[in-house]
């Protein structure tokens, strides 16, 4: 466990201390303030304002955000050849995916909470269902913490962050549009089982409208852990060449 703190520590550190963190996040903030005020604009007229507004569009934008987040933090580890140096030190495999991928989570875990600004002024004009809003928020959270696990996979694979970048962005991808694939497939079996191998499977239909299910929070959490076990066995694999 003290392993995993410390590398916990020196990758928050990272964060914190690099350019390209605060410029992500200050996209992020900037793509989701423009969204929500255009929201709140035609909530005078049109519509109410969506309670999982943020949420929902969060799911479609950390297929690309969750990558870049993740893609330096153990590419840039082989490819400056740091990550021989974690091996030969007195930390496991398991505490070095584990710190890295936590600091991840953190990371993203604070930019949301940045976007509860908009649900504080959301409920203080209009009337907008807080349990949807919550609900919401737990499943995105979850939902960030799978994609982020995919793009550490993959970052452990290659010492190229780009490659690293491109493999998340294909295979979210993947898993966020096989959702719509579930949709239009003829075969209900079929496309049953095509939706609860999805992203989107297991949030448009529950989370993003404010129902909890345990299964959706299995599925986060199996893909959570499935992708960090490949990685650590990934990074065991250095240690034999």
């Amino acid at each position: 466990m003290s392993g995993t703190w410390i590398i916990f520590r020196r990758e928050v550190n990272q964060y914190f201390t690099s350019p390209t963190a605060y410029l992500i996040a200050a996209a992020l903030l900037l793509i989701t303030g423009l969204y929500f005020n255009y929201d709140v604009s035609i909530s005078v007229t049109v519509k109410p304002i969506e309670p999982a507004l943020i949420p929902n569009f969060l799911a479609g934008m950390m297929i690309v955000f969750g990558p870049l987040l993740t893609m330096r933090m153990l590419a840039e580890e082989q490819r400056e050849g740091t990550l021989e140096l974690l091996l030969t030190s007195p930390v496991n495999d398991a505490a070095i995916v584990f710190g890295k991928f936590l600091a991840a989570w953190l990371y993203f875990s604070l930019m949301l909470a940045l976007t509860l600004v908009y649900q504080i002024i959301a409920v203080s004009i209009s009337q907008p269902d807080v349990s949807h809003m919550i609900g919401a928020y737990i499943g995105i959270w979850l939902y960030g913490g799978a994609c982020l696990a995919v793009g550490l996979m993959f970052s452990a694979l290659t010492e190229n962050q780009i490659m690293a970048a491109f493999l998340s962005i294909a295979t979210l991808l993947m898993l966020y549009l096989g959702d719509l694939a579930g949709q239009i497939v003829a075969n209900l079996d079929l496309a049953f089982i095509i939706r609860q191998l999805t992203l989107g499977g297991h949030y448009t239909t529950s989370f993003a409208v404010g129902i909890i299910r345990a299964e959706d929070i299995a599925y986060f959490a199996g893909l959570i852990a499935i992708m960090l076990f490949i990685a650590i066995r990934v990074v065991e694999s250095h240690r034999w060449r």
